[in-house]
């Protein structure tokens, strides 16, 4: 089977989507499946690697990081080159025409929601107002022009009830052994440590988590929080923090840098509310650091009463999360967490993923001569 995966924004610090379809397509490739990425970059190019053929379609900077295919036709000509089984797209809003093109070539076609609009949406402009009966339009087309659609929890699955859509509910998974306890410890020096990692753009909410900190020290408890990551917040996350004991160290180059790095917290805070998974719940699980989150979205899913502790999104009630947790602090809890992240292999992930690929493999062009037949009839 050859399956064709497209994203669209993909840089080098684009974390968590990007880890996604590196991992998925690992799998596919380690299954005896052929794999072509398709994805934006400064020039046409075909590179073949180990992990299947990558595409680089020629598209303008957005960001210093960032490039975003502006011309969808081009990467369906890049489809229409290598004439894949299915189509996985990572992408609601830029690549949608490669739905239509999937549809009239009999191709069967997956929409990975990798975020919830109307959550993302109402924070980045700081308002809810109008924005469901946006995104709700838009999910209802989305639902009817891909074959299925593949979210990652329940959270996720809510925002496409009453669309027809039909939806694959994927777990996503972590490196279990990059992220691993085996990394490292929290020094005992009577300091609670706190870990953020993640983008520095509010759609990922650093601001509650920053502020979270900033809370517990106006309250005296005695912590040091380091941030790592980039992003245009940072100026305003500084002013968040104030006098508390935050430091913001950019982007760490190498996962098993940030696994231990992670591994050297206490306690690590992913507190967005509109986070469909939380892969960085995970890699804090995984490397025994017990997890804060707010309690809705997909990362609550995530963390429970074993692992971790979450509350509503408010810094004052995080805080009293955080205090209730830790007396609990210590090794046990950090196994704990661990056993928790062992739940999520990225091989479960693509068992199910490999499954709805062929299964649409099969049945798309099934369903199209028979639709065909009876427009003969």
């Amino acid at each position: 089977m050859r399956i064709a995966q497209l994203a669209n924004f993909v840089g080098p610090t684009s974390g968590g989507m990007k880890v996604v379809i590196d991992q998925l397509g690992a799998g596919y490739v380690a299954a005896g499946h052929e794999r072509i990425f398709v994805r934006p970059g400064p020039r046409d190019a075909v590179t073949e690697t180990e992990q299947g053929i990558e595409v680089e379609v020629r598209a303008p900077r957005l960001t210093k990081q960032y490039r975003m295919i502006a011309k969808p036709w081009r990467a369906l000509d890049v489809l229409d080159r290598f004439r894949p089984d299915v189509v996985e797209v990572s992408d609601k809003w830029t690549l949608s025409p490669v739905a239509k093109w999937a549809r009239n070539r009999n191709v069967g076609s997956v929409l990975f929601s990798h975020e919830r609009l109307s959550d993302m949406l109402a924070m980045w402009i700081r308002r809810g107002f109008g924005v469901e009966t946006v995104v709700g339009a838009l999910n209802r087309r989305l639902a009817k022009d891909f074959d299925a659609v593949v979210v990652t929890s329940q959270f996720a699955a809510d925002e496409f009830a009453n669309t027809g859509a039909e939806l694959e509910l994927v777990s996503l998974g972590v490196d279990l052994e990059t992220f691993h306890p085996s990394r490292g410890v929290p020094a005992e020096d009577g300091l609670l440590k706190l870990v953020y990692f993640g983008r520095l753009s509010h759609e990922k909410s650093p601001q509650l988590a920053v502020a979270t900190a900033a809370e517990l020290h106006r309250r005296g408890v005695a912590i040091r929080m380091d941030c790592y990551g980039t992003g245009p917040d940072q100026a305003e996350l500084e002013a968040i923090a104030g006098e508390a004991p935050v430091f913001f160290h950019g982007f760490v180059a190498g996962r098993e840098e940030l696994a231990r790095r992670i591994a050297a917290a206490d306690l690590s805070l992913s507190v967005c509310p509109a986070e469909t998974f939380g892969l960085a719940v995970l890699e804090a699980l995984a490397c025994g650091t017990p997890v804060l989150t707010a309690n809705r979205g997909g990362a609550w899913e995530l963390v429970d009463g074993t692992c971790g502790a979450s509350a509503p999104p408010d810094p004052a009630q995080l805080a009293d999360a955080a205090e209730t947790l830790m007396p609990r602090l210590g090794p046990e809890l950090r196994a704990a967490a661990r056993t928790r992240a062992e739940l999520y292999p990225w091989s479960a992930a693509v068992t199910k993923m490999l499954a709805l690929h062929q299964r649409l493999a099969a049945e798309v062009p099934y369903r199209s001569l028979q639709g065909f037949v009876k427009e003969k009839r």
